[in-house]
């Protein structure tokens, strides 16, 4: 089976057509969309509400989104985590940031179950994570969660923006560490782990490499990525803070997409096809992992 590009393109213009920012009534009704879908789909979803604090120690109420599917599913398997932040700026509809995500998200809930080979040592949960753009919050939520439940948490993994591809040269920005040792041109997916995450960084990369024309790029940061601020920015990072392996898969965000937090990223920025063979790439690792573990 594989990921199919209209219904990525769908989901995007979909939720696209309304900014939803923290706590407001169009992400709950994004929120009502992504479960009328995973329902379609099989899953059982969950509402997990909880309250939380920003760096300004401003209280916000948050929900994660849980997903479990009755294939997919054992109390007595060790448990994998994918996840996308549903939430956007309060400025921007978010088309990259975080839509092209949450539509991958939402094409891997329709394709595992029908996956006919999968023969799963792991349980799989899908998570729309809120309250992102306040600061990792909603992922630091469901890393607490599962540290509260005593889960046997194997690894997560967070999607976070997968849609912008720029094949010109010099398109690619680099933080002052990595320039030379990283190509200058915005058309691979990056997969970005910490020192806990070795073979989930490899087990990543060989479900991506699987995806004819799709440029794989790898990066494993020490010391929880704290020495190189922006691989921490996304919904893994409170994951690598609580001793889990986790790796972010992104198109690197800021340092290519100039719509980064702006109004004007918008759907029709996206480059569908390379989202579509992220989604392909990101669909065959989470398969290798739930047959193989790593």
């Amino acid at each position: 089976m594989d990921i199919d590009q209209s219904r990525l393109k769908q989901h995007c213009e979909q939720l696209c057509s309304t900014i939803r920012p923290a706590e407001s009534a169009e992400l709950e009704a994004a929120r009502q969309y992504v479960i009328q879908e995973l329902v379609n789909s099989g899953w059982e979803v969950e509402r997990h509400h909880f309250q939380a604090q920003d760096s300004m120690l401003t209280s916000l109420s948050g929900q994660n989104l849980i997903a479990r599917h009755p294939q997919l599913n054992s109390q007595n398997k060790p448990r994998f985590c994918v996840g996308a932040h549903l939430d956007t700026r309060p400025e921007s509809p978010g088309a990259d940031d975080n839509t092209s995500a949450v539509a991958t998200l939402l094409e891997l809930g329709r394709l595992l179950p029908l996956s006919q080979e999968l023969s799963n040592k792991w349980a799989l949960e899908l998570v729309a994570f809120d309250l992102e753009e306040n600061g990792m919050l909603g992922g630091a939520e469901h890393a607490r969660l599962h540290q509260q439940q005593q889960t046997d948490l194997r690894g997560m993994v967070s999607l976070e923006m997968l849609g912008y591809c720029d094949p010109t040269p010099g398109s690619q920005t680099l933080p002052r560490e990595l320039i030379g040792l990283y190509p200058d041109t915005g058309d691979f997916i990056a997969i970005v782990g910490n020192q806990n995450s070795t073979t989930l960084i490899a087990a990543f990369q060989q479900g991506m490499e699987k995806v004819n024309g799709l440029p794989v790029e790898i990066l494993q940061v020490p010391q929880n990525g704290e020495m190189l601020q922006a691989t921490r920015l996304s919904d893994h990072s409170p994951f690598w803070d609580a001793g889990y392996p986790a790796v972010m898969i992104t198109d690197t965000s800021f340092l290519r997409n100039p719509h980064y937090h702006q109004p004007t990223d918008t759907v029709d920025t996206l480059d569908f096809e390379f989202l579509t063979k992220v989604a392909q790439g990101s669909l065959e690792a989470t398969k290798l992992i739930l047959q193989g573990g790593y």
